[in-house]
């Protein structure tokens, strides 16, 4: 799978690209299949809302699950990511992401070079965020919300909110993100499950509450170029992988042998 001359021009001007329904419904149901056994772990690796107790971000999960070693490695994300961000990459983090409905709390704004920078000591912000809708993405149900542009800047100034929500996150401040909209305005990532957003390590995002009786989850992946490796060693395994072995590719039907 490769992106065409188009949709690499989205991505160098807006920061994001997305890429509509890239993989199908019985793929997205084998993977959502395997979800609520992982989110039934005891393990610091499944993180809650800081109300309610649902889980909030279930991380690791290519090192706890079959099914997600092959997706991490699967051609329609690793092809994509290495014609943005060259050919050897290695896997910085897995996990899937939750607003549960009605309980789903609120992402403050941010970019993920931020932590990547602060807490991990990588030095650049060549690393890629892929994901793929589980569940529809609709306006109602905690959608991410882009500022397109925002990454042509650099890094914005960040600080560590702590306090805010149960995952901590070094976040942009209000009249930063005021004067972004004001020239990028404000694009929710929408789409039906099964559709793949990949967006780089300076766009600045962020997402509402779920008011919604609809769940809505989002696999993350995240991919760093191995000459990019993070030089500090703070944060747990489950939060940065520690093999910068550059990842390879299966055959496009890797799932299958998953799918029963």
């Amino acid at each position: 799978m490769q992106l065409t001359t188009a949709q690499l021009s989205d991505f160098d001007r807006d920061g994001f690209v997305i890429l509509p329904e890239l993989f199908s419904a019985t793929e997205v149901a084998a993977i959502r299949g395997e979800l609520p056994a992982l989110f039934a772990e005891t393990t610091d690796a499944n993180i809650v809302e800081k109300a309610g107790g649902a889980v909030r971000t279930a991380m690791g999960l290519h090192r706890r699950n079959v099914l997600f070693a092959r997706l991490v490695r699967h051609p329609r994300l690793v092809a994509p990511a290495r014609q943005i961000a060259g050919p050897d990459l290695y896997v910085q983090q897995v996990k899937v992401n939750v607003k549960a409905a009605f309980d789903g709390e609120a992402w403050q704004w941010h970019y993920d070079f931020a932590t990547h920078h602060h807490d991990d000591g990588v030095p650049a912000p060549l690393a890629l965020n892929l994901h793929i809708f589980l569940d529809d993405v609709v306006p109602y149900n905690g959608p991410l919300y882009f500022i397109p542009g925002s990454h042509k800047g650099g890094a914005a100034p960040a600080w560590h909110d702590t306090a805010s929500t149960s995952y901590p996150l070094w976040v942009v401040e209000r009249e930063t993100v005021a004067d972004l909209v004001a020239r990028g305005g404000i694009t929710p990532a929408l789409g039906k499950a099964g559709t793949v957003l990949i967006f780089c390590d300076t766009l600045v995002h962020g997402s509402p509450n779920n008011m919604s009786p609809w769940d809505r989850a989002i696999f993350s992946l995240i991919l760093n170029p191995v000459g990019n490796a993070q030089t500090r060693f703070a944060r747990p395994e489950f939060k940065h992988h520690t093999d910068f072995s550059a990842v390879e590719a299966l055959a496009d039907d890797c799932l299958h042998s998953e799918i029963t």
